[in-house]
């Protein structure tokens, strides 16, 4: 009867030191999920401080390609306004040319 109740002793110590040792387990399983959670808290809030930074950039990138779609626009405009004044001189001269040889021609008049 002793040597059952040293096996019971036994197993009931092994019992004890496999709970403590599944405690101890979950303890640091906690702690572990608790530290993953701080740490993802922690890159949100470094991500949320950079969010107007971020949105800087995109807004500094939209303001120098539209500055330079105006430029290009611009340098166009410029262009073909000099073509069209160019024209309008050349057709200016040859309307002037063709009046003046009108007028200078004597058969016009007969």
């Amino acid at each position: 009867m002793n040597e059952a109740k040293e096996t019971l002793k036994r197993l009931l110590e092994a019992e004890l030191r496999a709970q403590a040792l599944v405690d101890q387990a979950s303890q640091e399983r906690d702690k572990i999920i608790q530290q993953a959670l701080a740490e993802a808290r922690q890159a949100e809030e470094r991500f949320i401080s950079r969010i107007p930074e971020i949105q800087q950039s995109f807004v500094s990138r939209a303001e120098r390609r539209a500055e330079q779609t105006t430029n290009e626009l611009s340098r166009r405009y410029e262009e073909r306004e000099g073509e069209i004044k160019a024209l309008a001189r050349k057709r200016q001269e040859e309307a002037s040319e063709a009046a003046l040889a009108r007028l200078l021609d004597p058969v016009a008049y007969s």
